[in-house]
Formats: structure tokens, sequence, C-alpha cells
């Protein structure tokens, strides 16, 4: 029989002997199958959002948990703390990655990651989590939360704290990407450049947030302060890969009039920038400047001057916040805003 299907009762031989409700009741009561209650608990994405929806209201309404998550929190010593993120491989969530892991270290916390690949799986997580028993705490990251799953996260009680933007429902770890373009626009001016251009990322995939806006925004509001401005020809996009970052910035560089510095909206697409110089015959930063944002491991080892946002830090502060919250439940909400600051190195 699966594990699901027995019946989750840590509090079985107590004083009351009550049996805890089980797949079944759940099943009964959403009207759908064993197999249904299955798929919403392990892969609630193949499930329709209406039918899940039923699922989880009736898991709320019996307060049904997972037999082996129920074991689980019957040991006093034992949690379990979950991460949502997209782009699982990406360098830039890898060192995120690494802060929260560091931040783990020699406690009794597990960590669990939920790498999230499409729309429909982020929404099917944010259903399933809150009410599954599985994780005591959840860092949301660089992933949007809509109202709806704001609140039965809100409501189900399972602390939770998000990274890159703001909620007023959880605690925040804050990365104000926009001061981080103001930044990259008055480094590249206090040295003279004038004639700037911006590489962004697309607006792609719909499933997280996508900072390169508010890059954008900021760059372009601190080069007009100074008195440069940024023509729409000087600003492209690319998708979040070094070969089309390369063919974007190739475009850059071949233009009548080429920009003489290109900010970057990642240090991924930076390289990108570096080496399509590199194939042009160019020489960074004498014909071009090239500076990025992240600081990846890969910009120090390359040289690639940069806006540091602290991504270890973020992870790191994600963890205290939520760490503090579990032992203290009652505990107010905070913002953290991480400091962001320019990494000047050899290409800018």
């Amino acid at each position: 029989m699966d594990s699901d299907q027995r019946e989750a009762n840590p509090g079985r031989g107590g004083d009351r002997g009550r049996k805890a409700p089980t797949i079944y009741d759940v099943a009964r009561k959403a009207e759908v199958s064993i197999s249904t209650v299955s798929r919403v608990l392990n892969k609630p994405q193949s499930v329709s959002r209406s039918t899940r929806e039923r699922v989880l209201t009736a898991i709320e309404q019996l307060g049904f948990v997972p037999s082996a998550e129920a074991s689980a929190r019957a040991r006093k010593d034992f949690r379990r703390i979950g991460v949502l993120t997209p782009f699982f491989t990406a360098p830039a969530f890898v060192q995120r990655l690494r802060g929260v892991a560091a931040a783990l270290a020699g406690s009794n916390y597990e960590l669990i990651v939920y790498a999230v690949e499409s729309l429909a799986q982020l929404r099917g997580y944010l259903d399933m989590l809150p009410v599954s028993g599985r994780v005591d705490g959840l860092i949301i990251m660089s992933l949007p939360v809509d109202e709806r799953a704001a609140r039965r996260i809100r409501s189900t009680g399972l602390e939770t704290v998000i990274v890159e933007s703001v909620h007023p429902l959880f605690a925040c770890v804050e990365i104000d990407n926009r001061e981080g373009g103001r930044l990259a626009a008055g480094f590249l001016a206090d040295r003279g450049y004038r004639r700037c251009a911006f590489l962004g990322e697309t607006g792609e995939p719909d499933y997280a947030l996508h900072p390169s806006d508010l890059r954008l925004a900021g760059f372009r509001e601190a080069l007009e302060a100074r008195g440069c401005g940024l023509r729409d020809s000087c600003v492209v996009r690319a998708a979040y890969r070094m070969e089309d970052a390369m063919r974007k910035a190739r475009d850059l560089l071949s233009l009548a009039e080429p920009p003489e510095a290109v900010f970057a909206g990642s240090d991924l697409q930076g390289v990108g920038v570096l080496r399509a110089a590199h194939a042009m015959g160019l020489r960074v930063p004498e014909d071009v400047a090239v500076i990025g944002f992240d600081n990846l491991d890969l910009a120090e080892y390359l040289g690639l001057t940069t806006v540091d946002q602290g991504l270890e830090e973020s992870g790191r502060t994600a963890v205290d916040m939520l760490t503090a919250r579990l032992e203290n439940h009652g505990r107010a909400l905070q913002n953290r805003r991480i400091h962001l600051r320019v990494i000047e190195r050899r290409t800018a």
C-alpha cells in the first residue's frame, strides 16, 4: 500500500486515541479518486487547478497530513526548509542557494529545493506546499506570488520569506534592482563614458521575475540625470543564454555609432558581450567597456566589472529571517535590503 494511503496519526496511542484523517477521507470529501489526491500531493501541476483547489480545501478542512510528513513532524528535532527557485542550474541561483546551504550547515534543518520549470508547476507548488506538511518554512526566490497563493500560505501558518521582491504578508529580502542600474550608470558616467548601451533579458519565461526591466529603468534615469541619454537602438534584449547575448552584443557593437560602454543586466550576458567584442577584434575597455550585474564567481575569474548584489548574503539573510520566525512566530515581519556596490575590475 502506498505510504500516502496509510493513515497519518502521529498522536496514535494518546489519551483520545482518535484516528487522524486518511487519504480516503480526503478523496471522499473532495469527490475525487485516491490517485488524484496523491497527484495533488506529489505532482500538483498534473492536476487541473479547479480539481486541485477542491482537494486542497478538503485537506485543510480535515487537517490531513500524509503519513511520512506526520512521522517527521513528530520528531521535535527535525525540521525542513523548502526553497522554491527558478533556473536551478543558473550560476546566480547556485550562488544564492550556496548561501542558504551555508547558513543551514550544522543545524537541525534539512534543505529541500523545489526547482520550478513552468508556471503550472509554480502554481502547483504554491498550492500544495502550505497544506502538505512537507516543510516547516519556505523561501521563495525570484518568483511571483499571486494574492490567492499568498493568502493560502499565510492562512496555513507556513512561515515564508521572499527573496528579491516585496510582499506585505511576508518577511522579505529585497534587491533594489533599480538602484543597481543607477550605480552602473553613475560608475560609467564618472569615468567619461557618454555613449552607453544596455543588454538585458527578455520577458521569458513567464514563471519568473525579470529584474532587467528595473535595472534598465535605473540605468536610464541616472544617465539622463547626467545629460547622457540612452538611445532606443542601444537597448537590446536576449534570452538568458550566452549565445543569444553574444549575437545581440554583435548587433550593438556593429552600429554605425557603436556604444563606448555596455551595461549587461547579468554577468552571464556580460560574458557574452566580452566574447562578442573579442571575436570582432575590439579591445576591452579601450574600445568598449563592459559592466555586468550579479558578481558571479565567473566575473571575478574573468575580471568583469560588475554590480555586486550579494547573492550568498541574500541566501544567508533569508535563512536567518526564516529561522528567527520559526523560533518566534509572533516576531514582526521584517524587510531587509541587500547593500549593492560596484566591483571595479578590468573591463570598465
